[in-house]
């Protein structure tokens, strides 16, 4: 595994780590004030803190959401795709996160879908 995909790796370990322990703090210190996660499935984007906030007290709390890792895939410089698996008061879902982290590690953006929403999943 080559560093940057190491790091990522780590980034990805530690921001679902946060969410299973459904610890919002530790959640945003891994992003950066500005970031952003855009989720079409939800039918929203959340802007800044405040929107990560709301993002994360939705619906990984309020659905007692708990993700597993799957997989990662490099998609260029200090850019991933993680496949996720989530469970929750929802039932089941295969999640797909294209993460881009800072020069400084944080969480820049986040891309999420769910693979039954998605055409192509694996690429």
């Amino acid at each position: 595994m080559s560093q940057q995909k190491a790091n990522l790796r780590g980034v990805a370990d530690a921001l679902i780590a946060a969410t299973n322990a459904f610890d919002v703090a530790r959640v945003l210190n891994l992003f950066a004030p500005d970031a952003v996660i855009d989720d079409p499935s939800t039918g929203h984007r959340f802007d800044g803190h405040a929107g990560i906030r709301e993002y994360i007290e939705r619906y990984f709390i309020g659905y007692q959401t708990v993700t597993g890792f799957l997989s990662i895939k490099s998609l260029g410089q200090n850019r991933a795709r993680l496949r996720v698996d989530f469970t929750g008061d929802f039932g089941h879902e295969i999640g797909l996160l294209e993460m881009l982290v800072n020069e400084t590690g944080l969480i820049a953006r986040i891309d999420a879908n769910l693979e039954s929403h998605t055409k192509n999943p694996t690429q």
